[in-house]
């Protein structure tokens, strides 16, 4: 039996916003019935401020409250806002998703695409920009190559689910995105789409960064690896500024990996960003 938090079980039993709006102005639809989950997402607007949405959906629990959740993430804020919305976000608003569970979040922010792409055309300039939100985004793989045939998954899915939730295993992809979790005849596929990746972002790694990149990459380390973590223990992370290679941050409680590897808090964070950005990184606590 999976480990529910206390926020899934509240928004599956008392699900939020379901239904339809009838002049909604946009609606995004992921996943099919045919592969055992699938969503239709309304959103109704004044000017660019989403004032209402709605969610049909057909799968697990986990799947409706991934749903209802998203629809409380976005009423009440502009495109410009929603468009920043990973899968990430929403399993992390709803206390977190046991791994095979994954693929309801990753569900939701691909409704939440789809209305975005149908509002704004997939030919114009926002959706390009939109396209273009996740980091480093290869259009190598933007193809719809249909990778798992059992459930429909394509090639760009599973890219995109690898690069925003850093998956490193068959396994994980599995459970992000439900691929190869049927006949599995797709997994040495899949397994090679993972090497590709992260050979790719070897390559990438030894290129040096410029100002601008190695910013945008901290705070990208800050947001979705270190701050997750340290959240787990009932700490936090924030972001002060950054000079050079000085990054200063305020930083709140502590986490069970500082305590497994006897190093204080600040070392942690600094060990990470050394590794993951530049080893000349320093960083100083300012809180």
């Amino acid at each position: 039996m999976w480990d529910y938090s206390e926020k899934v079980m509240d928004h599956y039993r008392n699900p939020r916003n379901v239904g339809t709006i009838d002049d909604a102005d946009i609606i995004g639809e992921a996943g099919s019935l045919a592969c055992g989950d699938s969503l239709k997402l309304f959103i109704k607007l004044d000017g660019d401020k989403i004032i209402d949405a709605k969610f049909q959906t057909f799968g697990c629990g986990s799947a409706v409250a991934a749903s209802s959740i998203l629809t409380e993430m976005i009423i009440g804020k502009t495109l410009e806002e929603v468009k920043k919305i990973t899968n990430k976000d929403i399993a992390n608003e709803l206390g977190g998703l046991p791994a095979q569970k994954m693929h309801c979040s990753v569900m939701g922010r691909e409704a939440l695409e789809d209305a975005l792409k149908n509002y704004y055309g997939e030919d114009s300039e926002e959706w390009q920009e939109l396209d273009l939100l996740s980091e480093e985004h290869s259009h190598d793989h933007a193809g719809e190559k249909i990778i798992c045939t059992c459930f429909n998954v394509t090639e760009n899915q599973i890219w995109e689910a690898i690069k925003v939730n850093g998956l490193t295993t068959v396994e994980e992809v599995t459970n992000y995105t439900k691929a190869g979790g049927a006949c599995g005849r797709c997994k040495g596929v899949i397994k090679d789409i993972i090497d590709t990746y992260l050979k790719k972002n070897k390559a990438e790694e030894k290129v040096e960064l410029t100002p601008t990149q190695k910013i945008l990459k901290i705070g990208k380390v800050l947001e979705q690896q270190i701050s997750p973590q340290l959240q787990k223990d009932g700490g936090d992370i924030e972001l002060v500024d950054i000079v050079g290679d000085v990054v200063k941050v305020k930083l709140i409680g502590v986490c069970s990996a500082c305590k497994n590897a006897s190093m204080t808090l600040k070392n942690f964070v600094e060990a990470e960003l050394k590794e993951k950005v530049d080893n000349k990184i320093v960083v100083e606590n300012v809180g």
